[in-house]
């Protein structure tokens, strides 16, 4: 009798977090995907937004909290080094570290380039061993044949094909 009480109580958490969309979603093959609470505090390097709510260094070192006493004091006192230090605190990234752009272009391209040049090879094989030779249909002399027989048979007099062949002169109009 514990034992199931324990168990159930111990399944109902698990259960209510898969149910819940706050904690935890349920992704592809009902795979859980933790989500994120947009309600707690968090850090992000953003230019859109420059002030994170909570500072990059959540848990300081000694070293770092001795730092934010000696902050607390004039700040002429403090070297470039440790403004420096002082900054990387609070940020990660600085503006130009932000604004910097990154090399995804190079993949980017390199991807779409890797497939056309597949395209091209697939293209390629395929017009030497799927399809067959031109039919004969598409030669010159097929073409003539098949326009001299459409002129004979006088196809479309009116607007079409025939309307344009002088059949006194025997030329195009």
């Amino acid at each position: 009798m514990l034992t199931s009480r324990a168990l159930i109580r111990g399944l109902r958490p698990s259960l209510w977090r898969s149910l819940s969309s706050t904690s935890a979603l349920q992704g592809g093959h009902a795979k859980a995907v933790d989500a994120l609470d947009a309600s707690v505090p968090q850090y992000n390097n953003s230019v859109d937004i420059p002030l994170p709510d909570i500072p990059f260094v959540r848990v300081p070192s000694a070293e770092q909290k001795k730092l934010k006493e000696k902050e607390k004091g004039p700040w002429s006192s403090l070297s470039k080094e440790e403004k420096l230090s002082l900054y990387r605190m609070s940020f990660e990234l600085t503006y130009p570290e932000m604004r910097q752009g990154s090399g995804e272009w190079k993949t980017v391209v390199a991807g779409v380039l890797f497939f056309l040049g597949l395209s091209g090879l697939l293209v390629w094989w395929q017009r030497i061993y799927v399809y067959g030779d031109v039919p004969h249909t598409l030669s010159k002399e097929w073409v003539e044949q098949q326009t001299q027989r459409m002129i004979d048979m006088r196809i479309n007099p009116v607007e079409g094909f025939a309307s344009k062949w002088d059949y006194e002169k025997k030329q195009w109009k």
